[in-house]
């Protein structure tokens, strides 16, 4: 392949020249800073600059974020300690969702048959109540299916079926994952406990 005449295709960042340059100068600088550790602060700059940010999310120092409007982040999220948001193509979290420590969401590939190896990018799509354990890689064009979990280190380039445990590398599922009704449940809808009086 010949990286001096290297491609971009059809790609754009989606973005004016200059929003591109506020954020890599002031915004992302500030929103990775770990002596600003507030989420209310990180969510503000996000949507600042274009991102679509949920209700309670919480956003942890050091994450990065390639392009804000290019992502979407439901409700009560979590995004842990440098985890890198690598959207070149959107990402999109649904509600509940919880993003660790380290974690890679990576949108973008290239085309090892093409001598300018040109850009290939693919969304990424992580559907409510899924947990992304630390350290994982998720690939692009991946769809993770509601509740699943890629446990600790472990890397998918392919999209994850509902309610499934996956590991390793390729990730491959483990097991199903149930989730106890005392969990799901509301406190107020706990069966009530009486105790005898000694």
């Amino acid at each position: 392949m010949r990286l001096d005449q290297y491609t971009l295709g059809n790609y754009t960042p989606g973005a004016p020249l200059w929003k591109q340059l506020l954020w890599y100068f002031l915004g992302e600088p500030l929103f990775r800073a770990h002596w600003l550790p507030v989420s209310a602060f990180k969510v503000s700059l996000l949507r600042l600059f274009g991102g679509k940010v949920g209700q309670q999310v919480r956003i942890k120092p050091g994450v990065r974020v390639k392009f804000p409007w290019r992502l979407t982040v439901g409700d009560y999220t979590w995004i842990g300690e440098n985890a890198w948001l690598d959207n070149v193509a959107p990402i999109t979290i649904e509600s509940h969702v919880c993003i660790s420590q380290d974690v890679y969401l990576c949108t973008g590939n290239h085309d090892w048959r093409d001598p300018h190896f040109k850009l290939i990018p693919a969304a990424i799509y992580i559907a409510e109540g899924s947990w992304i354990a630390a350290r994982a890689v998720v690939g692009p064009g991946v769809t993770i299916g509601k509740g699943a979990v890629l446990a600790l280190g472990s890397v998918t380039g392919r999209s994850l079926e509902p309610m499934t445990i996956y590991a390793g590398n390729p990730a491959q599922p483990i097991k199903q994952r149930i989730i106890s009704e005392a969990y799901t449940s509301n406190l107020h809808d706990l069966p009530k406990i009486h105790f005898k009086h000694q």
